[in-house]
């Protein structure tokens, strides 16, 4: 694979804690990724919110004010891994479709493809810049804007299932599906907007579990364990 976007579950980053960060959790990622850019992979990165924020759970306030919280906790994650990134020596770079000062750049293209050709790490904090848009919305977003082969997701689970496996045991794993199947099911695999997005612009997806060992370098080396939802 020559550029890659990867989803990360804010939950997920923030381990058992379930809320904030689990540095080592974030610290195996950031491993697994330079061994992916010494490959010569380019990788694009996109981190929910969930872990501080989730704007629909909110009753009390007004959507696009919650959205926007939403939002901003994407910028914070961005901002932490990215320098977890750093610091086992890594270059990075956060996009934003909005301005926050000297914190990130203003998403562009063409700033993001040279930032992949300096062999840059680059995350696409902010979401898509819009409230009633969520991360999925996002990521399949900027994988279309910026020609990735595949988004990888990196979940709490291990793949696409039939049912939710941790209330239902017999719940089926699928290897492979198609984005129709997954929009005609409603298996949830991203939301629905994303879901059609990635469908019209013929987007796959591989769904894989986090925190299985070296999950990450293992699906773009071939050694896949998740599910395909192909288009």
């Amino acid at each position: 694979m020559r550029r890659i976007l990867l989803k990360l579950s804010g939950e997920a980053l923030a381990g058992e804690k379930k809320t904030g960060f689990d540095e080592e959790t974030v610290r195996k990622v950031a491993l697994q990724v330079k061994e992916l850019v010494a490959d010569g992979v380019q990788v694009g990165i996109v981190i929910g919110g969930g872990n501080f924020w989730r704007g629909r759970s909110s009753e009390n306030i007004d959507r696009t004010k919650a959205d926007q919280i939403g939002m901003l906790a994407t910028v914070m994650n961005c901002i932490y891994v990215s320098e977890i990134f750093r610091s086992v020596g890594m270059m990075t770079n956060i996009l934003t479709p909005f301005e926050c000062g000297s914190f990130t750049k203003l998403f562009s293209k063409d700033r993001a493809n040279k930032y992949f050709e300096k062999g840059m790490v680059v995350f696409f904090a902010g979401g898509t810049g819009h409230p009633y848009f969520s991360t999925d919305t996002g990521v399949v977003l900027r994988a279309i804007e910026v020609d990735a082969e595949v988004i990888l997701l990196a979940k709490s689970i291990d793949g696409v299932y039939d049912d939710d496996p941790n209330k239902n045991p017999a719940a089926k794993k699928y290897d492979e599906v198609t984005i129709d199947e997954v929009i005609a099911k409603n298996l949830q695999v991203v939301d629905m907007t994303a879901s059609i997005l990635a469908r019209d612009n013929k987007v796959p997806m591989w769904v894989f579990g986090l925190n299985e060992e070296n999950s990450i370098v293992n699906t773009v080396k071939g050694k896949f364990n998740g599910t395909k939802v192909t288009v």
